[in-house]
């Protein structure tokens, strides 16, 4: 389940993906990733990359905690932390931003992200992913 935080920040959220990093399962690419998932009702879910000998059978941090959320029935979040041992601040995926694009709709999702030598930079999911793809929805 997720954490309750009542007041969380850029730090906050950092802190608790530099936290999931130290779980990652990266023996072959050796480069460890750690993501932090802000929910509008201050619930955070962590999520760590879990690599596979077949690399396609891989995971990375931002999806690990959009699904531990979606399987809590939590759909709705304000932002996102994603942290590895890089010296400047790593971006998300494709994958990762489409993933995250299914659930802000208005593609206002923050994220922040870090690197190594403490250096932020922070924008919103549409500065990132302007042409997201989108499907209309059926009936269910």
């Amino acid at each position: 389940m997720g954490k309750i935080i009542k007041s969380i920040g850029a730090q906050d959220l950092l802190k608790e993906a530099l936290q999931a990093r130290k779980a990652a399962h990266a023996p072959y690419s050796r480069f460890k990733v750690g993501a932090a998932l802000l929910c509008n009702d201050g619930s955070v879910f962590t999520g760590c990359n879990v690599e596979n000998a077949s690399y396609g059978l891989a995971l990375c941090a931002e999806r690990v905690a959009v699904f531990k959320a979606v399987s809590e029935r939590r759909k709705k979040f304000t932002a996102l932390a994603v942290v590895a041992d890089t010296p400047e601040p790593v971006q998300p995926c494709g994958a990762c931003l489409q993933v995250l694009a299914e659930f802000s709709p208005k593609m206002d999702l923050v994220l922040v992200m870090g690197g190594r030598k403490g250096k932020l930079r922070s924008c919103r999911l549409d500065q990132v992913l302007p042409g997201a793809f989108r499907l209309k929805r059926g009936r269910s």
